[in-house]
This record gives C-alpha cells, sequence and structure tokens, in this order.
C-alpha cells in the first residue's frame, strides 16, 4: 500500500551512509531535524551526534562481509529514505600515471561498490515504505569530466548511471530516487585535508546547505524530484541540473 506523499516523516527510519561529515551529515542532521531515526553508517563516528539526535554504527565499505552483514541488520524494518555520501577523492589530484592501482581500487570499493552494497541491502525496505526515497550524492565530475580526478571521476559518474539505471526498473509507487550535488565546493574535513593550511575557504559552500532541500525530500518522498539531480547552490536553494551544468571544479585555479 503506497503512503500518502505528504504524510510526516517523524518517527519514521533513516540510514545515512558516509554521514558523519560534509554533505551526508548535513542531510542526517536535517533529516534528525524533522523527527526521523537517523543511523550514520561511517567509520568515524560523528561529532556531537547524541545531541543532534543521530545514532552511529561504524561501517567499513572496505570490508565489504561486514558491511553487508551490517546493512541487512539495519534494513531487517521498513526504511523511509537512505542516504549515500561515502566517497574517497584519493590521496591527491594526480594525473592516472601517478596513480596508483591501490588508490584506484579503494576509490571503486567506497564510491561505487559501496554504493552497490548499499542499494542491494536497503531497497527491500525502501519498498515496504512505499514510496520509499534514496538520495545519492552526486558531483559535477559526473557531467564535467576530472582531469587529475580520474578515479573519482570514473567512479562517480559510474554510482550516477546505477542510481539512474535502478530508478527506471523500479515502481514510483515504490521507490522514488533523487540525486544531489553541490554547485560549488563544499567546506568539508575531506577537503580541507587537500588544502594548505592557509588556504581561503570562505567562497565554500557549507554541509547545512543541503538542509532545507533534505527536509523536503523527506517530507514528499521526493514526489517532484524522481529521477532528477538537484544542484544546491550556496545559498540553499536548488534547481534542476537539466537548467545547466555546473562549473567544472577541475579546472578552477586552486581548486
Amino acid at each position: 500500500m503506497t503512503q500518502s506523499d505528504d504524510e510526516s516523516p517523524a518517527g519514521k527510519r533513516a540510514l545515512v551512509v558516509g554521514g558523519s561529515t560534509g554533505i551526508g551529515r548535513g542531510i542526517a542532521d536535517a533529516w534528525a531535524a524533522e523527527g526521523m531515526d537517523v543511523v550514520v553508517l561511517s567509520r568515524s563516528e560523528p561529532s556531537d551526534a547524541s545531541s543532534s539526535n543521530l545514532r552511529w554504527e561504524p561501517l567499513d565499505l572496505l570490508d565489504a562481509a561486514k558491511t553487508k552483514e551490517r546493512l541487512a541488520d539495519l534494513a531487517v524494518d521498513p526504511l523511509l529514505a537512505v542516504c549515500f555520501s561515502a566517497v574517497d577523492y584519493g590521496a591527491k589530484r594526480a594525473p592516472l600515471g601517478e596513480v596508483t592501482e591501490a588508490e584506484w581500487r579503494t576509490q571503486f570499493e567506497i564510491n561505487l561498490h559501496g554504493l552497490w552494497l548499499t542499494l542491494s541491502a536497503t531497497l527491500p525496505a525502501l519498498r515496504a515504505s512505499a514510496p520509499g526515497l534514496f538520495v545519492g550524492v552526486s558531483s559535477e565530475v559526473v557531467h564535467n569530466a576530472g582531469p587529475m580526478r580520474s578515479g573519482y571521476a570514473a567512479t562517480k559518474a559510474a554510482g550516477s548511471a546505477l542510481l539512474d539505471s535502478v530508478r527506471l526498473e523500479e515502481s514510483t509507487d515504490e521507490i522514488r530516487i533523487v540525486q544531489v550535488l553541490p554547485e560549488g565546493m563544499v567546506d568539508t574535513p575531506g577537503i580541507r585535508r587537500r588544502r594548505s593550511s592557509d588556504f581561503d575557504f570562505s567562497s565554500y559552500m557549507t554541509p547545512d546547505t543541503f538542509a532545507p532541500l533534505a527536509a523536503e525530500l523527506v517530507r514528499t518522498r521526493g514526489a517532484e524530484f524522481q529521477g532528477d539531480s538537484l544542484v544546491v547552490g550556496s545559498g540553499g536553494d536548488w534547481r534542476s541540473l537539466s537548467s545547466g551544468t555546473p562549473v567544472s571544479q577541475s579546472r578552477r585555479a586552486g581548486s
């Protein structure tokens, strides 16, 4: 039976894979603010998780066997929403010839295989909420390519294609899949590790910029945005990717 798109998400269950920091954390906090029971799965524990009404479960996507076991346990009961935000950017920006096979495999295991594992485990629990919402955090490199970030670009593009393909397999009465991506760079711990100590982050977006869209998606089960990729601006506004591709962050000086 299909639930009303206007039914309150309060009290419903949600998972955020890779939600300890960054965009995933912004989405997790927004869903918790809607009264949802939000479990964050990540290698590191979110700071102030308890005060933000988040629960945390340790998860290392590089351990596929344990990941499958943990996700299966959490997906026994119905889920209203799942977000996949886990990401590995690589050690640094470098041409393909300087990227090790180990680094490539790590990006594949986290960015793509991790997404596949999450979808495989949670789709039945999302169908049980009919409609359940799956949110994938995408990137402009999916649409612009990523010179010096080839592994990141390839795995994110493959992940986007995976989500688009699964969307066409599923009934919209049971599953809604929406992808979200930032208009510009986002200030996260992962990005800060790749910048100099005196780098100026004042022009960067913050993870909480995604809160208004995250709340709207879970309130409406993504009804108006099924299958779309939504570009989030620095003011918390959003638009469809069909209205224009974000500027490449691979070709910006100092990015």
